[in-house]
């Protein structure tokens, strides 16, 4: 690993991945093991490896699944169900299943399309859908801190998009822990450090089977691009992508220290009259109008 100037074998280096993960833990102060923490578990290899190092760090956790009713040739959504069943079985692990067309009548994609007209790829509507999923499973049962797979790749491709659109309030937020606030849970990364090369040498050396195909809808997106540049960057020097992230974070502390507060709307929330979660504006929240309007084209 030359990014961390490090060389570990087969039997060392699952150890090294589980005292880092706890290291990062309690520096980010994430949460404690007397929490109950939900992993949202997709069927990739970040989130089934990250439940499987907090289960081995002796936490309390519980799984959320997601389907979403993507469809591939390979029928992804439930294969990747599928494949998150077999590891919690495997286990004995706590599993909540939440599948979106059962619940509302509507797959994800389609209720993109309804929304939107067919316009836009389903992305958006897809992360709109699992954040209010997430809440809703963890407020249900009474977790903690919600927990997710992002790995470092994820989180500096993040931090580009937002730098070259000058982002500024995702910028303010953008961190390994998001505090809780009235309705919304606490949020932690604990993978945020790890190249996504190393969550995926975890899974292979501990026997995890995921799910290996992307989603078809990611394909031509542009986060794959700048994951793309990132990488050319790295294997030209080494750690670049390690220390973008972690200077920012170091930089964030006095950069946004001032900031006027005008420009985090995110900070003062409502709450939906039709579900009850969070929303930046008065009314009903943006997922709730996403499910009214697709419903309303489902019956004309």
């Amino acid at each position: 690993m030359r990014q961390h100037k490090l060389a570990l074998c087969r039997n060392h280096f699952p150890d090294w991945i589980l005292e880092q993960t706890q290291r990062f833990i309690d520096k980010y102060k994430m949460f404690t093991k007397e929490q109950k923490i939900l992993v949202a578990v997709s069927g990739g290899k970040d989130s089934l490896a990250l439940w499987d190092v907090l289960q081995k760090l002796g936490y309390q956790t519980g799984g959320l699944h997601i389907n979403l009713g993507i469809q591939s040739e390979e029928n992804y959504s439930n294969l990747s169900q599928q494949i998150t069943q077999a590891f919690a079985n495997k286990r004995g692990l706590t599993l909540h299943i939440e599948n979106i067309e059962e619940k509302y009548g509507c797959s994800t994609p389609q209720l993109s399309h309804l929304a939107s007209r067919g316009k836009d790829k389903p992305c958006a509507v897809c992360g709109l859908v699992k954040r209010h999923t997430m809440n809703e499973i963890a407020s249900v049962y009474n977790y903690d801190v919600l927990t997710t797979g992002h790995n470092l790749d994820d989180e500096v491709a993040v931090l580009f998009n937002n730098v070259l659109s000058w982002q500024v309030d995702f910028l303010k937020r953008q961190s390994p822990v998001l505090p809780a606030k009235v309705g919304l849970l606490k949020k932690a990364k604990p993978f945020c450090r790890f190249y996504e090369k190393e969550t995926a040498a975890y899974a292979i050396l501990n026997g995890i089977e995921y799910i290996e195909e992307e989603c078809p809808h990611v394909m031509g997106s542009t986060t794959l691009h700048h994951k793309e540049l990132l990488n050319a960057l790295e294997n030209k020097s080494a750690g670049s992508k390690l220390a973008f992230y972690l200077k920012f974070l170091k930089a964030k502390e006095s950069l946004f220290l001032n900031l006027d507060e005008n420009l985090a709307p995110h900070d003062l929330l409502f709450t939906c009259p039709n579900c009850g979660q969070p929303t930046p504006q008065p009314g009903n929240c943006t997922f709730c109008k996403v499910i009214q309007k697709a419903t309303l084209k489902l019956a004309e």
